[in-house]
């Protein structure tokens, strides 16, 4: 049989656009050219807005993280008491479950 050459062909990836050039012979990408990102910004004063903004959102997660931790040690200490009355409500003398009923 004569092999005959095969030509490569591009094909654009459906998800991030690129263009890859593949060769079906060796089965492989050859080339692969990126699509040119898009301008995210038009104006500068456009961008600064949006860092400050991003500032300002970092600045209150981090505010309210502080006052979770520093409450914290409340709950905690709530937890330990109602826990602790809890035990001491228990009967001592009964034996603890088992985990099987093996009887």
């Amino acid at each position: 049989m004569a092999k005959t050459k095969s030509v490569a062909f591009e094909v654009d990836c459906p998800c991030c656009g690129a263009t890859l050039k593949i060769d079906p012979e060796v089965k492989a990408v050859l080339s692969h050219k990126a699509k040119p990102a898009a301008r995210t910004l038009d104006d500068i004063s456009t961008g600064i807005a949006k860092l400050k903004d991003a500032e300002q959102q970092r600045e209150d997660a981090f505010q309210k993280s502080f006052q979770a931790v520093k409450s914290n040690k409340d709950v905690l200490s709530r937890k330990f008491d109602e826990l602790l009355k809890q035990a001491k409500e228990e009967d001592p003398t009964k034996p603890p479950p088992k985990p099987f009923d093996l009887d």
